[in-house]
């Protein structure tokens, strides 16, 4: 059969040729036939056989046939529309055509929304609650973005950071004023200069804690963690990093303009903050040392409430260190126009705080006094069986800090089984502490979180700090960046992976995230904070080189406006700063076209382990761009490149 086809077709050439051309001519009639009907049933006799009435322009321009003659066919006025039907508006969620966010007037290039001074007037000024975060309401709320001052410049590199930094970028003298005499900050040409002084360290920073590491040891890896209250330029927090001691530096938005704005411009972690009526917004037990240098905060008043919050952020065994007013007052009362008599009050009202809080002074030298707070609470609760002030607080959480009221009480510590134990257990030294099992962990005082956990986490945050290089060159490159931020931190496992780098993180545990990881985060030896992103950060705009922000998205996605973090975002970003946002894939792509019209470059990119991943990277560029330089004639002109 196979050989008998060709035969068969060479021997009846001419009737495939009329089969062929019959099949044409049918289909071609068919169609025609059809055309026609189609015609007849949608328009009726008037359009194929037009009348006289019906003029030739009127034949030629759709949606203008006659209206009697397409009234006669019995479906009414004939209107062809030739518009769209379908628009963004129906594939996108309407958050996500936002319009492209203009810029702030020149005049908010410094505006911290949640510290905002004409805002604070509005409250209390007893215990300093006017200088306390105070967010606007969501009709108050702005939408545009903070530009950075004309004349923006990227910072100083690390180390080379620490002491100077460019005016232009906090374009404040107050301070070089004010403090003149005292090394906190000196002008010259176009920059600002930070010999590291303070007003009670006048031979510099470095000097002030080479005396305090002949009273403690700061080198032998006990010491990581510190917090600096009032912390001015943040000066001892910068020189204490030479030691590997990470420092949280606070002090309010006040009189000493941009202090904590000129730490961060100087490559030194810093937020806005103040001891009034709320909780500091970090865990109980997490700094091993805390300090105070001159900063004016009424230890002994108020009950003591003051040294209470700063024992429950003390890590057992931890230290407070005291210098000026009242400490050495018999050399300096003069100084300090004060009476001998009102200084040796004060001392007194201090240590009899410290000592109602089983604290133990170890030493006064010169202008520094130094306590050390109890590993455990033995002998402190037989003792309120004698001093009944202050009490033990009530059975609570001592980790929650977010808006959180202080209270005149003393935070209890874990218990322990024998008195040389370590409440909540002993941390490792540093470095071997950042990848050792936290004791928060290993005591199963994280809920949902394992040791196995802990490791798998440390590993993974490895590898992907490892792909975000090959991503970004600007991320990979040593040095390029300094201030970094996580927004969702979990275990601190990126900043982790970056700590060999020239940089340093804060590590952002948010209020609303499953578990409470931030005092785990603390016993790894790195800091951080707590935070609702529906709200601004309590830091000045331009505070980041980096962001990194897993899953946050998700966290906020019935919460609040993916516009108004993003907003946040933005504002905190420094310009020719990186982002790096890891969420679903549905959640990137309503980002991405946000970002896009607010001056970023972007892309989309696969999850580590390959495209089948739901989970995708977003990277994104700020470009460079500032407030228009002010004329003298009143015309402006913008920058940007």
């Amino acid at each position: 059969m196979a050989r008998s086809w060709p035969i068969l077709s060479h021997q009846f050439p001419s009737r495939t040729k009329r089969a062929n051309l019959f099949y044409v001519t049918a289909v071609a009639i068919l169609c025609v036939l059809f055309y026609f009907l189609g015609l007849w049933q949608l328009s009726g006799p008037a359009l194929l056989f037009p009348t006289k009435g019906i003029s030739a322009s009127s034949r030629c321009v759709p949606g203008q046939l006659d209206a009697r003659n397409s009234t006669a066919s019995g479906r009414g006025p004939i209107v062809l529309d030739f518009a769209a039907h379908h628009g963004a508006g129906d594939l996108v969620p309407t958050e996500v055509l936002v319009p492209r966010f203009p810029p702030c007037p020149s005049n908010f290039s410094e505006y911290t929304p949640c510290e905002d001074a004409q805002r604070s007037l509005k409250f209390d000024r007893d215990r300093l609650i006017y200088r306390e975060r105070h967010c606007p309401e969501e009709y108050e709320k702005l939408t545009c973005r903070i530009p950075a001052p004309y004349g923006y410049k990227v910072p100083f590199r690390w180390p080379h950071s620490r002491g100077r930094a460019w005016f232009a970028n906090v374009p404040h003298k107050e301070l070089t004023v004010e403090k003149k005499n005292q090394n906190w900050v000196h002008f010259k040409g176009n920059e600002f200069i930070f010999p590291g002084g303070g007003t009670m360290f006048p031979r510099g920073a470095d000097a002030y804690i080479d005396s305090i590491g002949k009273l403690i040891n700061l080198r032998d890896g006990s010491i990581r963690t510190a917090i600096d209250t009032g912390c001015g330029v943040a000066s001892w927090g910068a020189y204490l990093m030479s030691r590997n001691i990470q420092t949280m530096s606070f002090a309010p938005r006040d009189t000493h303009e941009a202090q904590v704005q000129f730490a961060l411009e100087r490559g030194v972690p810093a937020l806005l903050g103040v001891l009034a009526s709320k909780r500091l917004p970090y865990p109980s037990r997490a700094f091993d040392m805390a300090h105070c240098s001159r900063c004016l905060i009424p230890w002994g008043q108020y009950d003591g409430m003051y040294l209470m919050e700063v024992d429950r952020v003390l890590r057992p065994g931890g230290y407070w260190i005291l210098s000026g007013p009242p400490i050495n007052w018999e050399r300096h009362w003069k100084g300090w126009e004060r009476t001998p008599d009102d200084l040796k009050s004060e001392q007194a009202k201090i240590e009899s705080v410290a000592k109602s809080l089983c604290w133990k002074k170890l030493t006064q030298k010169g202008d520094i006094a130094i306590w050390q707070k109890p590993t455990n609470h033995v002998h402190c609760k037989a003792s309120r069986k004698v001093f009944k002030f202050p009490p033990f607080c009530p059975a609570q959480d001592p980790n929650i800090a977010w808006y959180t009221p202080m209270g005149t009480c003393l935070t209890q510590l874990p218990e322990v089984s024998d008195i040389k134990e370590v409440a909540g257990g002993e941390l490792a030294k540093w470095p071997e502490r950042l990848n050792t099992v936290p004791p928060r962990i290993r005591n199963g005082g994280v809920e949902g979180v394992t040791a196995e956990t802990f490791k798998e986490n440390t590993e993974l945050w490895k590898k992907r700090v490892a792909h975000y290089k090959t991503l970004d060159y600007q991320f990979a490159e040593r040095g390029r960046y300094r201030n970094l931020l996580d927004m969702n931190a979990f275990l601190g496992g990126f900043a982790a992976a970056l700590v060999s780098d020239p940089v340093w993180v804060m590590n952002v545990v948010p209020v609303e995230a499953r578990a409470n990881t931030l005092g785990a985060i603390y016993e790894r030896g790195v800091i951080g904070t707590y935070q609702n992103w529906c709200e601004a950060m309590s830091t000045y705009p331009r505070t980041y080189d980096f962001i990194h922000a897993h899953a946050v998205f998700s966290l906020y996605k019935d919460r609040c406006k993916m516009g108004d973090i993003l907003l946040e975002m933005d504002r905190i970003l420094r310009p020719e700063g990186s982002m790096i946002i890891r969420d679903d894939i549905d959640i990137l792509v309503r980002i991405k076209s946000i970002i896009d019209g607010m001056q970023y470059d972007t892309r989309i990119v696969d999850h580590e382990k390959g495209p089948h991943e739901r989970e995708k990277i977003l990277l994104a560029n700020k470009l460079y761009w500032t407030a228009p330089e002010e004329k003298a004639e009143g015309t402006k002109t913008g920058s940007q490149r």
